[in-house]
């Protein structure tokens, strides 16, 4: 039975897991190797701990599946809007149905919350999520920076997408 809830502190270390291991598989090939090999398990643990966002975690039998953190937009040009900061899964369960689930929870928790738009950052490179977002109705808005990763400058790109 799949169950999707916000965290909770007792979640807080298989949560940290769930991104760790979702980096190195997602990430492989884009974001320095010698980088994901260093990642532990706990890395994500102290963020979680004091994070301003919203965090849910699915689970389907009880167990840990996935993870999404979102929230009021952090970028001053994008005021009003709501941020999806992430959405990871295990890697076991790509591409079979629980991303959708769980980005579904976030939008409607975030219309729930009064936003009429929300938008998110994506690796450029990172096609396979490319293509899960645009299938959810998001749209590259042209908008691109660079995150330093591993000692790399990466280019990411703003996906929007309209919910009220």
């Amino acid at each position: 039975m799949m169950e999707i809830r916000t965290i909770q502190s007792t979640d807080i270390g298989h949560v940290s897991s769930i991104y760790a291991q979702s980096w190195k598989a997602a990430y492989a090939g884009i974001v320095p190797q010698e980088y994901l090999d260093a990642l532990k398990e706990d890395r994500w643990s102290p963020i979680l701990t004091k994070s301003p966002f919203t965090s849910l975690v699915l689970l389907d039998g009880g167990r840990y599946v996935g993870t999404s953190a979102f929230g009021q937009a952090r970028d001053a040009a994008m005021q009003g809007w709501g941020e999806i900061v992430s959405i990871y899964l295990m890697p076991q369960y790509f591409g079979l149905g629980y991303g959708d689930k769980l980005l579904d929870a976030v939008v409607s928790f975030l219309k729930q919350e009064g936003y009429g738009g929300i938008y998110l950052w994506v690796l450029a490179e990172n096609r396979r999520a490319r293509r899960f977002y645009e299938r959810h109705q998001f749209r590259h808005n042209g908008d691109t920076k660079c995150i330093k990763i591993g000692g790399e400058d990466l280019p990411e790109v703003r996906y929007v997408r309209q919910i009220g």
